[in-house]
């Protein structure tokens, strides 16, 4: 009987001792971040994620920037690039806002202003600076998607979104998003 009872026991102790080891032992192939560094984030006191982007913000008020604030930028960071853009636009993404080669110490980006020796790139309306959501129809999602980088970007003012995304490929250390939505009334 104790031979019969020891059997499953053992089944048992291997089975967990497995799992065990399979979530506890990294395999040298896929390493793993630091289990104590928190996910970075991107956020705003002017809305919240999924929320609507007040008036203020947009191309039917000031066209100015919202209040944007990042959190848990990873320490190897050595610059970081915002990207705003619209994936609802009829002839495709359009780009509201780029900036990179901001300071990794940053930690919030002030309504209507650009941190100090960030550099503004193309937006898909021409200018190199923001451009609030005006969409033509119906509602819209406006992304802001924040990189912390390993390197500083050598990319001239009048880089687009394209040539800014090629040129972090191989240099984003964190990813983080924030959507906010806008629809104009009458429209």
């Amino acid at each position: 009987m104790k031979k019969v009872m020891l059997l499953p026991a053992l089944l048992i102790i291997a089975v967990v001792a497995g799992l065990y080891w399979q979530a506890n032992v990294r395999r040298q192939d896929q390493p793993m971040p630091p289990a104590s560094e928190e996910p970075m984030l991107i956020f705003s006191t002017a809305f919240g994620p999924g929320s609507p982007i007040p008036q203020k913000y947009t191309c039917d008020g000031e066209d100015a920037n919202p209040p944007l604030g990042f959190s848990n930028v990873p320490k190897d960071t050595v610059s970081l690039a915002l990207v705003m853009d619209d994936p609802d636009a009829p002839a495709g993404v359009w780009v509201h806002w780029l900036l990179w080669n901001m300071e990794p110490s940053t930690v919030q980006i002030a309504e209507n202003s650009v941190p100090a020796k960030a550099i503004q790139g193309q937006a898909s309306s021409g200018r190199n600076a923001y451009g609030g959501p005006c969409p033509p129809s119906g509602r819209h999602r406006y992304f802001f998607k924040l990189y912390a980088l390993d390197t500083k970007l050598n990319l001239p003012s009048y880089s687009s979104a394209t040539e800014l995304e090629q040129a972090m490929v191989g240099h984003v250390l964190a990813k983080a998003e924030l959507m906010g939505t806008y629809g104009r009334s009458g429209k």
